[in-house]
C-alpha cells in the first residue's frame, strides 16, 4: 500500500484539518491530492503559454501544461528524455514559488537531473544568502522516496555524525552524534562522542589529497548494500584507538530515543530527544508526552538540534501538546502562500486556500503504531526550551514558529537554525520524485520571514531573534545529561533568566595542532539524500 492510499484511511476529520500541509522538511498529512489519469499529482495548472498536447520542443515563453507531459518517459519509450524536462519546466513554472525569476533555458543541452538544478531562482536574501536554498530542491528515485516516507528506512551504519571541516584554523574531525539502537553502530558499541581517526587505513585530520579523501567519503557514506569500511575509533574518554569493521544495511530510524524528568530544586523539568518528524515519531512523542504530562512536569527542554524536519501535521501535534487546548483553540498553526497565480487556491490539490490548525488527534502514521483519531496528551505550557544547531530545519523550524504565534514562549539555546520558512509537495514523474519550494509557511501572527533561521540572543530585537543562548554542541556528553552543555545553559536559564556567564559558543574553536591541509577538500555525503532529515512535509506527502 503506498503512503497516498494509507493516508486515505485517516477519519475525514482530520482531513481537513491537513489540507494545506504539503511543506518540505516537516509534513502534515494533508488531504489526498488530485490525480489525473496518468497518474501526476496535482491539477494540472494550465502553465502561461499556448502549449499543446504533443508540443515536444522548446519555445522561449510557451508553456504545455505540465499535466500533459506527465508520464511521458524516455525509459519505457513511452516519451523521451525532452519531454520529461519539458515536463519538469511546465511544472517548475506553474507551481514554483519564485517562477517568475527561473531563466527559461533550452533543455536540450541539460541531462533530465541537471535541467532541474538549474530550474530554480538565483537571486539572493538581503543578508546575500541564496533565496533557494540548492539543498532545498533536489530529487530521489520514487521507490526511495515511497521507503523513506513510509518507514523512515535510510542506508549506512546506523550513526549520524558531525563533521569539522579543516580550515586554516581547525582540523578536519569526524565526530559521532548518536546512533540508531539495532544497528551495525551500536552493536559495535559506537557512541556520542566518539571520534572517527581513520577510514581503511586513511586518516581523517590529515588527508590531503582528492584520492584519499574519495576513501573517506566512500567509507563513511556507503552506496551498496553489504559495502564494508574498517575505522579507527576513540572512544569518549578514552585515550586509545578501537579497529572495528562496518557493514552497511537498511537502517530504520528511531526518531524519539529519549524522554526523562529531570527533578530541579524548582520543579520537574522534560527533556525529550526529537530526532526527526518520520512517521515512526507519532507513536514516540505521544508516550514521551503522555510520560511527562502523568509526571507533572513545569518546564519542557525539546532537544531538536538534529532534527532537520519531516511531517508537518506532525510539528502541529507536538506544538498543540505543549500548548494545550486552551492556547490553540481557534488558532492556527501555519497560514501557507503559493505563487501570485495562486492567491486563494493551492495550485497542487486544486482545493481553495485554508490554514492548518493545532492537530488536536492522532492521525496514524503508521497504524501498525498508533491508530487515527486519539485524543493526544497536553502539558498545557506557555513556555518551552528548544535546543538547537544549524541542522534543525523546516518542521523544526515550525514549531517555533507556530509556538511564538500563539505566544507561547520559546527560548532558545544552540546555533542558528537552518532558515526554512518554505514548503513543497513531493511530485513523481518517470520514476524520480521531485522537490521544488512551492509555499511558504507564516504563523497565526502573520510571521514567516525566518530564512536566515532564528537566532538566540540575550536581547531579542528582530522578529527572528528569541530569547535565549548561543551554545555549541557538546559531544563530551550524552543526551539528557545535566552537565551537557546545551541541556546545562537551559537549567541555568530557567534558574536565572540569563545565559550562564560561561559557555562555549557555537562559533568553530580554534586547534593548537592544525596541520597544513587543502581546505577545499571536503567530506561530503553524496548519496540520494534522506528526505526525511531535511524537510517540512505535507500529506502525499506534501513536504516543508
Amino acid at each position: 500500500m503506498t503512503l497516498l492510499q494509507k493516508k486515505t484511511l485517516c477519519t475525514a476529520a482530520v482531513l481537513s484539518c491537513l489540507a494545506l500541509t504539503a511543506c518540505s522538511g516537516g509534513g502534515s498529512t494533508s488531504a489526498e491530492t488530485n490525480t489525473d489519469n496518468t497518474g501526476s499529482i496535482g491539477t494540472g495548472g494550465s502553465g502561461t503559454g499556448s502549449g499543446n498536447n504533443s508540443s515536444t520542443e522548446w519555445v522561449a515563453g510557451d508553456f504545455t501544461p505540465y499535466t500533459q507531459l506527465a508520464n511521458q518517459c524516455s525509459a519505457d519509450q513511452t516519451g523521451s528524455a525532452m519531454t520529461e524536462k519539458l515536463w519538469l519546466r511546465s511544472w517548475s513554472d506553474d507551481t514554483y514559488l519564485w517562477y517568475s525569476e527561473i531563466l527559461d533555458q533550452d533543455p536540450a543541452p541539460y541531462t533530465v537531473a541537471e535541467y532541474f538544478s538549474v530550474l530554480m531562482t538565483q537571486e539572493l536574501t538581503a543578508s546575500g544568502k541564496p533565496k533557494d536554498n540548492p539543498n532545498f530542491h533536489y530529487s530521489i528515485p520514487t521507490d526511495i522516496w515511497e521507503q523513506q516516507s513510509q518507514s523512515g528506512a535510510s542506508f549506512g551504519y546506523g550513526f549520524e555524525i558531525v563533521i569539522q571541516p579543516a580550515s586554516n584554523q581547525q582540523e578536519r574531525k569526524v565526530s559521532v552524534a548518536y546512533s540508531e539502537p539495532n544497528t551495525p553502530a551500536s552493536s559495535a558499541n559506537i557512541q556520542r562522542g566518539a571520534v572517527i581517526v581513520a577510514i581503511d587505513g586513511v586518516n581523517v585530520a590529515s588527508a590531503n589529497s582528492d584520492s584519499e579523501l574519495a576513501v573517506l567519503t566512500n567509507g563513511l557514506f556507503p552506496n551498496q548494500s553489504g559495502q564494508q569500511a574498517e575505522f579507527l575509533v576513540r572512544d569518549l574518554g578514552s585515550v586509545n584507538n578501537r579497529t572495528i569493521t562496518l557493514t552497511a544495511q537498511t537502517v530504520v530510524s528511531t526518531p524519539v530515543q529519549q524522554t526523562q524528568v529531570i527533578d530541579t530544586a524548582t520543579g520537574k523539568v522534560g527533556y525529550v530527544l526529537f530526532n526527526s518528524h518520520i512517521a515512526p515519531a507519532e507513536r514516540g512523542l505521544y508516550d514521551a508526552i503522555s510520560t511527562l504530562s502523568q509526571a507533572g512536569i513545569d518546564d519542557l527542554v525539546l532537544d531538536l538540534r538534529y532534527n532537520g524536519g519531516g511531517l508537518l501535521a506532525m510539528a502541529s501535534q507536538l506544538s498543540y501538546m505543549i500548548a494545550g487546548e486552551q492556547a490553540t483553540i481557534d488558532r492556527i498553526f501555519e497560514r501557507t502562500s503559493f505563487n501570485d497565480k495562486y492567491p486563494n487556491t493551492n495550485p497542487v490539490t486544486g482545493e481553495p486556500l485554508t490554514s492548518m490548525p493545532f492537530i488536536t488527534e492522532s492521525i496514524g502514521f503508521n497504524t501498525g503504531l498508533l491508530s487515527a483519531g486519539l485524543n493526544l496528551p497536553v502539558l498545557d505550557l506557555p513556555r518551552v526550551f528548544v535546543l538547537t544547531s544549524n541542522g534543525t530545519c523546516s518542521a523544526s523550524e515550525a514549531i517555533m514558529n507556530g509556538l511564538r504565534g500563539i505566544d507561547i514562549e520559546v527560548i532558545q539555546i544552540g546555533a542558528t537554525t537552518c532558515g526554512k520558512p518554505y514548503g513543497f509537495y513531493p511530485t513523481p514523474n518517470c520514476g524520480t520524485t521531485y522537490f521544488t519550494i512551492q509555499f511558504q509557511g507564516e504563523n497565526n501572527k502573520g510571521f514567516g520571514e525566518y530564512s536566515d533561521g532564528f537566532a538566540a540572543v540575550s536581547n531579542p530585537t528582530l522578529p527572528s531573534e528569541l530569547p535565549g543562548c548561543d551554545v555549541a554542541d557538546d559531544l563530551t556528553h550524552d543526551f539528557g545529561d545535566t552537565n551537557e552543555g546545551m541541556l546545562s545553559a537551559a537549567l541555568y536559564y530557567r534558574d536565572n533568566g540569563q545565559c550562564p556567564i560561561s559557555i562555549a559558543s557555537s562559533a568553530p574553536q580554534l586547534s593548537n595542532t592544525v596541520q597544513s591541509i587543502d581546505t577545499s577538500l571536503k567530506i561530503e555525503d553524496t548519496r540520494q539524500q534522506n528526505f526525511w532529515k531535511s524537510n517540512r512535509i505535507v500529506n502525499n506527502m506534501g513536504s516543508q
